[in-house]
């Protein structure tokens, strides 16, 4: 909800993204200030109490966290479902079709250094020997490097603890919301703490062709 996005914008954003009609959304809030929980298709919906004169949502979809906000106590005394008519609006279908392609799925040729929200499924062609470092709290932590590549070119992902064993050589891995930093004159690929890292495939299961070797950086 930043840039003052409206309330109403908000979850009308949030019934084209996930399928729900405006409506039902509508209902499913003002059942859950009622009975403090409801259903609208895939997402569960929470009133967690009132802060400042506004109730508080919650969100999820299997468990995940979708979204949380405030909403004054008068929206839902509203003669009409204030979000109906803004869900079908050609300026909110806009909004979401940029985000979808904020999200959309990146080959390593593509990325650049400075870039954020990358998603982007490569395979690990080589895992570096970790090494002992102590981070900027004063902390101990083990750090190696792993070689991604797909059809567009090569680059390293840092690994940082248990990261590290989660990869093996051959692993054809999924990552999302990472972001390319640069480091000695190379880009490097980093997930930090919003980052997500999975193993979707192996060697051994899928075919993923890698061209040969480009200078990494490049």
């Amino acid at each position: 909800m930043r840039n003052k996005v409206s309330i109403e914008e908000y979850l009308a954003f949030l019934s084209l993204k996930y399928g729900v009609d405006p409506d039902r959304l509508f209902h499913a809030l003002v059942s859950a200030e009622n009975n403090q929980t409801a259903r609208c298709g895939k997402l569960s919906i929470k009133c967690r109490g009132e802060l400042q004169g506004k109730l508080v949502f919650l969100i999820t979809n299997d468990q995940r966290v979708v979204a949380q906000f405030r909403i004054p106590r008068g929206f839902f005394r509203e003669r009409h479902n204030p979000i109906r008519n803004l869900a079908k609006t050609n300026t909110m279908r806009r909004r979401l079709i940029e985000k979808n392609r904020k999200q959309q799925q990146l080959n390593i040729g593509d990325l650049r250094s400075g870039m954020k929200q990358v998603t982007l499924k490569a395979k690990v062609l080589e895992i570096t020997k970790p090494i002992l470092v102590v981070t900027r709290f004063g902390n101990y932590a083990n750090v190696a490097n792993a070689l991604l590549g797909d059809e567009t070119g090569k680059i390293k992902l840092s690994l940082w603890n248990e990261q590290i064993n989660s990869l093996s050589v051959g692993d054809i891995i999924q990552i999302a919301n990472a972001h390319v930093a640069m480091f000695r004159s190379e880009r490097q690929l980093r997930i930090g703490k919003k980052g997500t890292l999975s193993v979707v495939e192996d060697t051994n299961s899928v075919n993923f062709k890698i061209d040969s070797p480009k200078q990494i950086g490049k």
